[in-house]
């Protein structure tokens, strides 16, 4: 028998090396024979291209090794014993790890496009196989390339990759990274070899960013060694290496939250602060400098008030790195050739032999830079105040910054968050800072060229105006304002138009009809915009608006004639929503041109046309006056149908027919002559809860409390029978999150119950009805209130 097993082995081996591989590859893919028989093969293929790789491998012909490599990918993907597939993504990652060159390049691309798409696979035997097979080429101590480019692929998994599908794998990630962590930390104290430790640090980063609470049991595995390596890392050659690991413990505590992140904040503070101190010394293009302006900006998420404290030593390299001024030229064809790719210049060609060209070089600094002011404003509010002026100063000019979309977008976006900063320093000095913010904003929604950066651009002015509310616009910015608004709507109208042309084409296919939705997505967007600045107009200074409006007039209501397209009348009827809630009772004299259509959108296909009018109808119950009685009655059974429909309470139909809901709430609360309340209450009670529209809800429960507290016999029901009932109605707004527990409503809902508690057999016979979900969602209740 020992004779015949050397026998087998001496004719394996004197097999030539090309045709073993045929011979393995075609056992392993026989699914019909053993499966000790095709493991066996697994095994010795594994083992040939370990041991003989440089021998066999580069002999063979291009057109095999193609062969081989989509073979392989192909029988993972094709395999169902989870020991097999295991055993063929250990060949795969053998054969990977070879294809690497000296020089780090893969030589097999594919791969790593396969691992990318197997680790979000619905194929969970494929997912965990490659998964395994990945975290074991990160641990190949002999090659650090190799190792390297695992991690790089750990990263991209991770950052893609969502929580609920990371969780089940995150133990074992996070004890092959500890365990990689570990030694390579041990190779750059002896060694000096930081490649894959950067790489694992961004791994660790990555999957505390996605695993947000569940990362924290590992939190005390990495910080230790992570703070070790900020603090002892301080060479030039380990800047890139301390600038991932201050990324990476910025990351976790993010991920983890302030109360486990505390016990070591302030270490980390301090080390943050010696690094922020010596920034003088760094030159400017180490890439320390963005990695701590992010990690400053985390710091703050995470502290909140308490990193008002640091403001001063942040504040200084923030607002160089802010200031940036990129170099642009002018040049003509023959100093165009003397310029290098290398150099960081780009170009647009202008024509007449000429190229404007702009350096890149530190314009993405600039963009991190200014979004982490952004942050700052936002998240400190009034203890940002002492730097508003200076960020402003900045950031206004910077409207006009075409070079870098992400800048004017960080621009836009901070001013109204600068002006909420402001506002603890009295009127005048806020008057003077939107002034000097408010004619920029203006012309730039009136020439900004790009849709995307516009409609921040209108969406900020917006917010503004509600911030600085009513006189913050004189003469001038109405006129000049008016005129950008019209033009505009009448772009929108002419695009539409347009497009229904190019429709016509002969060159008109599915393609350019993807094309055609893209530009009118777009154009509906700054139509929501138009929709925002006229909303917080009219809120700020109600009827004596108006008759400014009325330029405005005959475009907004050519948008709900009935022959338009859905959002055009979803967003017309929003508009004059707004006019009915904020300019009521000055609203009326416009009624000929939208009650009409307003009442037959109620019941219109489009959900989003039947949320704009039955929200429409609760404003005009809420503020209208009396001049709007009649419609009231007339809408009612219109907004019954609605909330009757089948389909109703479908994902596309819930929040119409909720605004629906609400709008019969209204009618009663603020009309009540208008219907028949004791008729319709039972009905409107047994619709009950609203849960997805938030600020409909409150109002449904507020009027439920009026209700309640008052006594309402129809609602409490005989000896107050319905009370268990509305018990549950109470138990499952709070477990839909229906209400914030700081709004008031919370206090009236939960006074409700405690009432109700007192009164022992009641109380007992409320609470038995609920399921368990519902008692729970009553205590906390209780408790938050």
């Amino acid at each position: 028998m020992l004779n015949t097993c050397f026998l087998v082995i001496e004719t394996y081996e004197n097999i030539p090396g090309q045709s073993k591989i045929t011979f393995l590859l075609q056992a392993i893919r026989n699914t019909a024979a053993a499966e000790e028989a095709r493991q066996m093969a697994a095994v010795l293929l594994r083992r040939l291209l370990s041991s003989a790789f440089e021998e066999v491998y580069p002999a063979l012909s291009p057109d095999d090794q193609t062969s081989i490599k989509s073979g392989l990918l192909l029988i993972i993907q094709l395999e169902t014993q989870s020991s097999m597939r295991k055993k063929i993504c250990d060949i795969v990652a053998e054969l990977a790890r070879n294809l690497i060159d000296e020089d780090g390049n893969n030589q097999w691309p594919e791969v790593l496009k396969f691992l990318f798409d197997s680790v979000s696979s619905q194929n969970v035997g494929l997912r965990e196989a490659v998964i395994a097979a990945l975290l074991q080429t990160m641990e190949d101590q002999g090659n650090q390339r190799v190792q390297a480019h695992a991690a790089a692929a750990l990263i991209n998994f991770t950052e893609d990759c969502p929580k609920s599908l990371l969780i089940p794998y995150l133990d074992n990630l996070v004890k092959h990274l500890h365990s990689t962590m570990v030694i390579k930390l041990q190779e750059l104290i002896q060694k000096g070899t930081k490649l894959v430790l950067e790489q694992v640090v961004t791994s660790i980063a990555s999957v505390a960013d996605t695993a947000e609470e569940k990362f924290v049991p590992y939190y005390d595995l990495f910080m230790p060694s992570l703070k070790h390596i900020v603090e002892n890392a301080v060479q030039k050659e380990l800047r890139l290496l301390r600038g991932k690991t201050i990324e990476c413990i910025s990351l976790i505590g993010l991920a983890v939250g302030k109360e486990k992140f505390m016990q070591d904040a302030s270490d980390v503070m301090q080390l943050l602060l010696k690094t922020q101190t010596d920034f003088s010394d760094l030159e400017d293009d180490d890439p320390q400098i963005s990695y701590m302006i992010s990690a400053w900006a985390r710091m703050c998420k995470i502290l909140g008030k308490e990193f008002q404290q640091y403001l001063p030593v942040v504040m200084g390299p923030l607002m160089k790195t802010a200031s940036i001024k990129p170099e642009v030229a002018l040049l003509d064809t023959q100093d165009m050739e003397n310029m290098s790719d290398d150099d960081g210049w780009e170009f647009v060609n202008l024509g007449d032999q000429q190229s404007f060209g702009i350096k890149t070089a530190g314009l993405e600094e600039k963009a991190t830079a200014c979004q982490m002011l952004v942050c700052y404003a936002k998240e400190l509010k009034e203890g940002f105040v002492e730097y508003t002026e200076q960020v402003v100063k900045l950031m206004v000019p910077l409207l006009k910054f075409y070079f870098h979309d992400d800048i004017l977008l960080m621009n836009s976006t901070s001013m109204p968050l600068l002006l909420e900063c402001a506002r603890v320093r009295g009127p005048e000095y806020l008057t003077q800072m939107w002034h000097f913010m408010c004619d920029a904003l203006i012309k730039a929604i009136g020439t900004e060229p790009d849709s995307d950066v516009l409609s921040e651009i209108m969406h900020s002015f917006a917010k503004c105006i509600e911030v600085m509310g009513d006189g913050c616009l004189n003469n001038e910015h109405f006129e000049e304002l008016g005129g950008i608004l019209k033009g505009k709507l009448e772009e929108h109208f002419k695009n539409q138009e347009l497009r229904q042309v190019k429709r016509q084409d002969e060159d008109y296919d599915e393609q350019v009809e993807e094309s055609l939705q893209d530009e009118d997505d777009s154009d509906v967007y700054i139509l929501t915009k138009v929709s925002d600045i006229l909303h917080s107009i009219f809120s700020s200074y109600k009827e004596k608006v108006l008759p400014w409006f009325e330029r405005l007039l005959p475009l907004i209501v050519n948008l709900i004639c009935p022959h338009r397209p859905w959002p055009d009348r979803q967003w017309g009827l929003c508009i004059f929503d707004d006019i009915v809630e904020h300019c009521s009772p000055s609203s009326f004299k416009y009624a000929e041109y939208f009650l009409r259509p307003m009442l037959q959108s109620i019941c219109d296909n489009s959900p989003e046309v039947r949320q704009a009018a039955a929200y429409g109808v609760g404003v005009m119950a809420q503020f209208g006056g009396d001049s709007y009685r009649p419609f009231c009655t007339e809408a009612l059974p219109l907004l019954v149908r609605v909330i009757q429909s089948p389909d109703a309470k479908t994902k596309e139909n819930v929040n119409a027919t909720e605004n629906c809901i609400s709008a019969v709430g209204k009618i009663m609360k603020f009309k009540p002559d208008c219907v028949s309340v004791e008729e319709v209450l039972p009905h409107w009670l047994s619709w009950l809860p609203l849960h997805e529209d938030k600020e409909e809800a409150v109002h449904t429960f507020n009027y439920l409390c009026d209700l309640i507290e008052s006594n309402n016999p129809v609602v409490l029901g005989p000896n107050n029978s319905n009370l268990p009932r509305i018990f549950g109605i109470i138990a499952d707004g709070e477990i839909h999150e229906a209400i914030k527990h700081e709004d008031p409503c919370t206090k009236r809902l939960a006074n409700v119950v405690r009432q109700v508690q007192t009164s022992g057999g009641l109380w007992t016979e409320c609470i038995s009805q609920l399921n368990a979900d519902q008692q729970a969602a009553i205590q906390e209740l209780l408790n938050s209130a």
